[in-house]
């Protein structure tokens, strides 16, 4: 709602990133399924039309074993090379130059990984690997950490996206931090999209409520019972999350409020 005039409905607008237009706010990955035809099932139903792709993980090319492409179309969708496993800004500038060698794709995301427990980004790493990668011409969305300080240098150096983590990679725990995902939105001009961390769909929704302009994801849907169900279910989270922050919700009081006026009983 418009807070000057609350009886005027806030219209949306899509996911633009990088120039390019996208209808879903959903982005899910390609690791973990049991087969690709069940990552392309799950795309499906998951409605999004950007599909990350790690490049050192992912078969592209090997026509002797299965190959993504041949379940889900660089045609049909967008594929979003990231540099998942690279603990250095060389080898993630390095992955991604073969990425746009291989397939043309200039749309990344950097992803410069720290500790191997925790997986956190590398954020000084990441920041070095984002100015170079920006003046090779590339569109960067970038992975890292939920500091607004440094998402704003992100944002500054030309960053297309800003992608703060909710949680640990993988980890499920859902957004552990919604004040900083809070200051990172109210200060980012560009779209601010939550990567890591999500569990389920209640968490997609927490996101999106926040104000997020979109969710990645990718383990909570390729390690549920049903990844298709679950991708689904992702779905209409997001929907429903946007939907939420658009409308405004009501203000938290400390008191029972009535819902029905008690004056006038009889």
């Amino acid at each position: 709602m418009d807070d000057a005039n609350p009886n005027v409905t806030v219209e949306d607008t899509p996911l633009v990133v990088a120039g390019r237009t996208f209808n879903s706010r959903l982005i899910i990955g390609t690791g973990k399924y049991a087969t690709y035809a069940q990552n392309a099932e799950a795309l499906k139903a998951s409605g999004a039309d950007m599909i990350t792709v790690a490049i050192r993980r992912v078969n592209l090319s090997n026509p002797d074993e299965p190959r993504l492409v041949d379940f889900i179309s660089p045609e049909d969708y967008t594929f979003l090379p990231n540099t998942a496993g690279c603990f250095t800004g060389e080898d993630a500038v390095r992955t991604l130059r073969l990425a746009r060698e291989a397939g043309g794709w200039n749309l990344v995301k950097l992803e410069v990984l720290s500790d191997p427990k925790h997986l956190y980004p590398d954020m000084a790493e990441t920041l070095r690997a984002a100015e170079m990668l920006i003046k090779d011409g590339f569109d960067v969305m970038v992975y890292c950490s939920d500091d607004p300080v440094y998402a704003k240098k992100l944002e500054e150096i030309g960053c297309c996206a800003i992608m703060p983590l909710g949680a640990p990679i993988g980890s499920g725990l859902g957004i552990q931090n919604p004040v900083n995902i809070r200051l990172i939105i109210e200060q980012t001009q560009v779209p601010v999209i939550v990567d890591a961390g999500v569990g389920t769909a209640s968490d997609a929704a927490v996101a999106m409520e926040l104000g997020c302009d979109g969710v990645l994801m990718n383990t909570a849907i390729a390690e549920a019972k049903d990844p298709i169900r679950m991708a689904s279910a992702m779905k209409h989270a997001v929907i429903a999350g946007r939907e939420a922050y658009l409308a405004g919700r009501m203000p938290k009081k400390r008191y029972a409020d009535p819902s029905s006026p008690l004056s006038g009983l009889i």
